[in-house]
């Protein structure tokens, strides 16, 4: 239902700040405080095992190679006199290398003591792979909990919403914020955090292990750091806007193809399929293109990454090795400086790659913020009132209202609605009949003036107190998933079956229900297959019946039957508006005949008052109408 002068939104192409929503996301995450100091635990112990299992493996290598030479040294000669001797030959870059190994000549490999090495390094992997294997299930728990926990938020933010946000907000862009956003945070979220976290501390571990190997090598692995920050920062900001593009086109896109399929009869009645389906494909290609451009942008850091990360590993595996002949350095030490380099360059690429998961992600964040972060209705007041008695007199009281703050809409109206009388709003389209009961309702607030139930100011009551007052019956017919019988007592759920059937009867929905095979149990889906447009209408008037509501709203509610079903309306209507206010839009004016009141809307203010005949009388706004309804059929006829 759109009102005049009600601008819609689109999809927001811009990103935001990034950071900032990192950190709310984090701060989502501090409900689960202990299980997220385990999960850090947890993996601070496995990378500093998986950081120390190198080092001990590389005694494994020393102890085979110590043994290795030892076997080519004469026996029985200390080390001293076996490096005296290979000096004395000339031989001194063997005789360097041999002085800073732990050999003894004509000893060789200690198997023993290479088993017992290769024992204690099995250990740590096995004990470091747990440990990560524990933190990704607590930290998966953690994430589905948050998960849960924002799902269940924007669930209770939506119902805190005034009806001027779903107004502004194309109904697929909101589905696709609560579902794919959603969906596509979790998935984000349980890919980085962990990979993350220990990506960051592996190389903080293992920069400490190769300075205490090597500060030189250290000083060659580091060297390539800057710039693969660089690289990724460059990057990552070129990709960001087309990330956040690429979920406001998908959420656009939803919006489009919900809105296609809900009116299809409609387009395939005017022929307007080819008209969709270039607006589906126009769409669907930017979402194309700014997927392809963040992916492809984003996929650039992980091969850039790796590269500077084998020129690193050339430059150490040379300079290591001069390292080993001199003497300066263990070939153990240098084959586990190795495996830190190539591990050390690991976790920069894991970084590198995780950053379009990241962006996608945060994109998403802010559209599910977005949401958390729209403005509420105005709370009710702490301390409501209830009025004393519950006839339904309502009085409009100087009221003034506008959606948009320079467009005026209805300005300084006054009218009473007795208590068992109908009042009838008819008028022109955009006349501010709908604004009229919406305000009724409260699901706008006025600008100025009052509205008064029973005496009471309605912006002293609590909404719920209001609406339990309130029955509602739209032009567009909503129904859910479940029987007929289930969609009437939806009006009051604690009503007995007796109730519900005397509501049906009423309505005139028992006549149409005994026809059908299943009765009141035949089931029906949201958009009210196996009834009629018009019987649809018939049960949602039956829920309003059942409910007893002191006022009683009808909003066009019979455009959708025909006119013998009209009259028996009527006459329901006349049964239950003893005691009950009700209003009554309507453009077909023969439904409006009996009305106690009409009230006559143009430009948001009344023109005319009065009963059916006065107002025919008067020849004013209400007769043109009546005319141009009426008149002009006979003429035709």
């Amino acid at each position: 239902m759109t009102h005049p002068g009600r601008p819609m939104a689109g999809p927001e192409s811009k990103p935001r700040s990034f950071w900032p929503s990192v950190k709310r996301l984090v701060h989502q995450l501090g409900t689960y405080r202990w299980q997220m100091t385990v999960t850090l635990t947890s993996i601070v112990a496995s990378v500093v095992l998986l950081a120390i299992a190198p080092r001990v493996l590389g005694h494994a290598t020393n102890l085979v190679f110590d043994g290795v030479v030892g076997e080519m040294l004469p026996a029985g000669l200390t080390k001293e006199q076996a490096v005296a001797g290979l000096r004395e030959r000339g031989d001194d870059t063997f005789a360097d290398m041999v002085s800073s190994m732990d050999v003894t000549p004509g000893v060789g490999v200690d198997f023993g003591a290479v088993g017992q090495v290769l024992l204690i390094t099995f250990v740590m992997y096995v004990v470091a792979s747990g440990l990560g294997w524990f933190a990704a299930y607590l930290l998966n728990d953690v994430v589905a909990g948050t998960i849960r926990e924002l799902r269940a938020r924007v669930e209770e933010k939506i119902h805190r919403l005034p009806l001027r946000y779903y107004d502004t907000m194309p109904r697929g862009e909101l589905l696709s914020r609560v579902t794919n956003d959603l969906d596509n945070l979790s998935q984000s979220m349980q890919q980085t955090i962990s990979q993350l976290v220990n990506s960051v501390l592996t190389v903080v571990a293992l920069l400490i292990m190769m300075l205490w190997i090597s500060p030189l090598l250290a000083l060659i692995a580091i060297a390539t750091v800057p710039l693969a920050v660089v690289a990724t920062a460059v990057i990552a900001k070129r990709s960001k806007p087309h990330f956040a593009a690429q979920w406001a086109s998908t959420g656009a896109l939803n919006a489009q193809v919900e809105e296609a399929f809900t009116g299809h009869e409609l387009v395939t009645a005017f022929g307007r399929q080819r008209e969709i389906e270039a607006t589906f494909d126009e769409r669907n290609e930017k979402l194309y293109q700014s997927s392809w451009r963040a992916q492809f942008i984003s996929g650039v850091i992980m091969p850039a990454i790796m590269f500077l990360g084998n020129l690193n590993y050339v430059a150490i595996a040379v300079v290591g090795g001069l390292r080993v002949a001199s003497g300066s350095l263990s070939l153990g030490e240098v084959q586990a400086f190795i495996q830190y380099s190539r591990q050390f360059t690991q976790p920069l690429t894991q970084i590198g790659s995780m950053f379009n998961l990241m962006q996608s992600g945060v994109a998403s964040a802010e559209r599910i913020f977005d949401i958390l972060d729209a403005e509420e209705e105005t709370p009710d007041p702490a301390d409501p009132k209830t009025p004393e008695h519950d006839n339904g007199l309502i009085e409009f009281d100087d009221v003034s209202f506008r959606y948009v703050p320079d467009k005026p809409l209805i300005e300084h109206l006054d009218l009473i609605a007795r208590p068992g009388h109908m009042v009838a709003i008819v008028g022109p389209t955009g006349a501010g009949k709908t604004t009229l009961v919406n305000l009724i309702m409260r699901f706008y607030d006025v600008d100025s003036g009052r509205i008064l139930v029973d005496g009471v100011d309605s912006t002293e009551m609590t909404r719920d107190d209001l609406r339990e007052r309130t029955g509602m019956v739209l032009q567009d017919s909503w129904l859910f998933g479940g029987t007929i019988y289930e969609n009437i007592a939806y009006g009051d759920p604690a009503a007995s079956r007796e109730e519900v059937m005397e509501a049906a009867r009423l309505s005139h929905v028992d006549h149409f229900v005994r026809t059908l095979p299943g009765g009141y149990d035949t089931v029906i889906d949201e958009e009210g297959g196996g009834v009629s447009a018009g019987e649809r209408q018939l049960i949602t008037i039956a829920r309003a019946f059942l409910a007893k509501p002191t006022i009683l709203i009808l909003d066009e509610a019979t455009s959708s039957v025909d006119t013998r079903t009209e009259l028996l309306i009527q006459k329901a209507m006349a049964n239950l508006r003893t005691d009950r206010t009700s209003f009554v839009i309507a453009h077909r004016l023969s439904t409006v005949r009996d009305a106690d009141v009409i009230v006559v809307m143009e430009d948001g203010h009344i023109v005319e008052q009065g009963d059916h005949e006065e107002l025919l009388a008067a020849r004013g706004a209400y007769y043109r109408l009546y005319q141009s309804q009426f008149a002009g059929a006979i003429e035709a006829g």
